[in-house]
């Protein structure tokens, strides 16, 4: 062996032609998911006939709505170094709210949208408020209001609340040009969200606390209003989702939100976001959910009962954040 092969120098000239592709550089992850995707399709076309579909591919775009809502205000806060561990709770308060004060009445539907819209901005940026003022981790703080939110969920119905009329149905399972209303509505947001954080200023501001709060603090950024904003958010998000869940099942159940806390985190750490913050993005989220919901609807054609499903959730995520920060240690 030759002093030459010993020298780090040489080795580092040597590999670079090692080094991958300029156009998948920083995207690594989001190619990940897109061959698991693309796996799990050819896996369940062999399984069943069925599964490869139109109808059933377009069932799981439809159903893949309320997990993306979520998953979609869970990855803006953790984009900052946060987390929202109320979410579900707040989906279940407000699923119940909304059935039960529409009540089946179509006259009030415009009203009830705005009001529980309106309740889960607020509740939202109470959470990043209290973060602030308190000094404390938002996972703490998210933790207390979604309990407090859960017992309020509680006090106003321990069962089914109310009705919807039929037309509130439209989020769920309305068409436009033969393709789901509310999935492909999501899917535009989508799109708006992602070009909101990477072509404004608040976008980029979002990522600057994420990466390094102090820092952006001495440089002068609105630090507080840009927790605020994305507490707010996701509280909307919530909002968003307990219309949907309502709308699909067409009435609240107290405990509908319970499986989305967990859900919510799942997608945006498979899409490439780090927990703690200043790196990942929208899209990535949007890849991962696409995945669960496949993962989901091929468990189904197996007969995998749900609860293994949430199982098999939780392992996702330990392998994919081990994944991740053993992939940062390697590289540092």
């Amino acid at each position: 062996m030759t002093a030459a092969t010993l020298n780090p120098a040489a080795v580092k000239a040597g590999s670079k032609g090692l080094r991958r592709p300029a156009w998948l550089q920083g995207h690594e992850r989001l190619a990940t998911v897109v061959v698991l995707l693309l796996a799990l399709l050819v896996v369940g076309a062999l399984v069943s006939d069925r599964f490869r579909s139109l109808g059933n591919l377009q069932n799981v775009y439809e159903q893949s709505v309320g997990l993306a809502l979520v998953s979609l205000g869970q990855t803006v806060v953790i984009l900052t170094g946060g987390i929202d561990l109320s979410v579900g709770s707040l989906i279940s308060l407000l699923s119940v709210l909304t059935s039960g004060l529409i009540d089946g009445h179509p006259e009030r539907i415009s009203g009830v949208v705005a009001g529980i819209l309106l309740l889960g901005l607020v509740v939202g940026g109470l959470n990043g408020l209290l973060t602030i003022w308190l000094g404390v981790h938002p996972l703490i703080v998210t933790l207390g209001t979604g309990a407090a939110l859960q017992g309020l969920t509680l006090l106003y119905s321990s069962d089914s609340a109310g009705s919807v009329p039929p037309s509130f149905e439209f989020f769920a399972y309305g068409r436009v040009l033969g393709m789901p209303a509310g999935a492909t509505l999501t899917l535009l947001v989508f799109f708006m969200v992602a070009f909101l954080l990477r072509g404004t200023r608040h976008g980029r501001y979002v990522f600057a606390v994420g990466g390094d709060p102090n820092a952006a603090t001495l440089l002068g950024l609105p630090t507080r209003r840009v927790l605020i904003s994305v507490y707010a958010f996701s509280g909307l998000c919530a909002a968003t989702t307990a219309l949907y869940v309502v709308s699909r099942f067409g009435v609240g159940q107290p405990y509908t939100g319970a499986n989305y806390t967990l859900a919510s985190i799942t997608p945006v750490v498979i899409g490439g976001t780090m927990l703690a913050g200043g790196k990942g993005g929208v899209m990535g989220t949007l890849l991962g959910v696409y995945l669960m919901a496949l993962l989901n609807n091929l468990l189904n054609f197996l007969d995998i009962s749900s609860h293994y499903q949430l199982v098999i959730q939780g392992v996702i995520v330990i392998v994919a954040v081990s994944a991740f920060t053993g992939r940062r240690a390697r590289r540092s």
